[in-house]
């Protein structure tokens, strides 16, 4: 939290009318003819404040097929973004990938409540545009594998639940609401996501603002806890490949479920420098009892001047008194 789109007709005949173009204009970790500085110690240096403030979406847009965006549709974009985001009355329209997808012109998708009400645009970032339309590399076409039957069932468990019990205590709301846990590592852009990485010769700290979320991530070989250890944002192991620092992540909590995985989540990230103001992440999700194929997303930070704030979640958190309040008053209406 930081700083009229044409229809959904339109915009296909538009962004589809032009050939396929090249691949995303955004650095690549095997360009040659540069390498990162070191640390004192040698190590690649990734130390330092770095931003995720990318409007490219999860999962590519289904109207656009396989395509990335070619110079001239990136520019159209370009003026659709700042249309919208001129019109937009509230902050949950350019979020996530809603931004993208309204400028596009998908006036239907919708992932969140706006009837409710939300703090205005004012507070939000401006979105960096690109010319790929998916943060997915794998699978190639830019969509979230399907999920397994197990998968299947666990869903349809938790909304029977969260009918029965919508706001029966706080127990009952999810671990965001109740400013207890938020995901890391953060993928989402846009909306507190900005880091700060520090280094010494056997750890790496990666603090997030959402959340005030610090990951101490050892790099001395260290073996992962005991498997009966359950955290919320997973036990952390690091080591270096060359340029890149490999960070494998599990012993996830059941309560964790990291873009609606489960506690069986394996997952591995892949720091590169990839040019002086670039760190390219690359976030491989293995979990066999929620997905039926690992898949990949790709992000690039770019490195900023702006500082950390405190995300002070807990303090003056009034929407969990009136998320319950409310559900005391439906309650009493319906005589119960």
């Amino acid at each position: 939290m930081r700083g009229c789109p044409l229809a959904v007709t339109t915009a296909v005949l538009v962004l589809t009318a032009l050939a396929p173009p090249p691949a995303a204009g955004q650095p690549d970790a095997h360009d040659a003819g540069w390498t990162a500085p070191r640390t004192p110690d040698g190590q690649p240096d990734l130390r330092g404040f770095w931003a995720n403030n990318s409007a490219t979406p999860m999962q590519r847009p289904e109207i656009l097929g396989d395509r990335e965006l070619s110079a001239e549709q990136l520019a159209e974009l370009h003026q659709r973004v700042a249309a919208f985001r001129d019109t937009a009355e509230q902050a949950g329209h350019l979020l996530g990938d809603r931004l993208f997808q309204r400028a596009l012109g998908n006036s239907t998708y919708q992932d969140f409540d706006d009837q409710t009400g939300d703090y205005n645009t004012f507070w939000l970032v401006e979105r960096e545009l690109e010319n790929r339309t998916s943060l997915i590399i794998d699978p190639p076409d830019g969509r979230i594998p399907p999920v397994t039957p197990a998968a299947q069932r666990r869903a349809a468990e938790r909304a029977a639940y969260a009918a029965a019990h919508p706001s029966d205590g706080p127990e009952f709301r999810p671990m965001n609401d109740r400013c207890l846990n938020f995901a890391s590592p953060r993928v989402l852009g846009g909306y507190n996501s900005y880091f700060l990485i520090v280094q010494t010769t056997d750890h790496v700290a990666i603090l997030q603002e959402q959340g005030h979320v610090a990951r101490v991530i050892p790099l001395d070989g260290r073996p992962q806890i005991d498997d009966g250890i359950r955290l919320w944002t997973g036990s952390a192991r690091g080591r270096w490949e060359g340029e890149t620092l490999v960070i494998e992540t599990a012993n996830y909590s059941p309560q964790s479920r990291f873009l609606r995985s489960s506690e069986h989540l394996r997952l591995v990230e892949r720091w590169t420098r990839v040019a002086p103001d670039t760190i390219q992440q690359d976030v491989t999700m293995y979990d066999p009892t929620t997905w039926v194929r690992p898949w990949t997303i790709r992000l690039f930070l770019k490195q900023t001047q702006d500082p950390l704030f405190e995300f002070a979640c807990h303090e003056g958190n009034y929407s969990m008194e009136s998320i319950l309040a409310g559900a005391r008053a439906e309650e009493a209406a319906a005589g119960r």
